[in-house]
C-alpha cells in the first residue's frame, strides 16, 4: 500500500505525518533519513492495528498543488 505523508521541516529536522493514520507520525534530521523512518513508523503502526484487531484504514489521502499569483 502506499501512504500520503506530510513532510514538514522544523527548528530541529524535519517531522512527518500521514492523514490516512492517525497518530502515525516521524522525524527525522536530514529529508532522507525522515522519509526512513516514516515508513517504518508506518509499518510499525499497520503492525500494531492489526494486532489489536482494528482494521487498517484504506490509503485514501492525495495531494496536489495550486498555483497562485503571490
Amino acid at each position: 500500500m502506499k501512504y500520503l505523508f506530510i513532510l514538514e521541516q522544523s527548528d530541529t529536522g524535519y517531522s512527518a505525518y500521514s492523514p490516512d493514520l492517525p497518530g502515525c507520525v516521524a522525524t527525522g534530521t536530514t529529508v532522507e533519513e525522515t522519509e526512513k523512518s516514516t515508513g517504518e513508523a508506518i509499518e510499525f503502526h499497520i503492525e500494531g492495528l492489526r494486532l489489536e484487531g482494528i482494521d487498517v484504514p484504506p490509503p485514501t489521502s492525495r495531494s496536489s498543488y495550486v498555483e497562485v499569483a503571490a
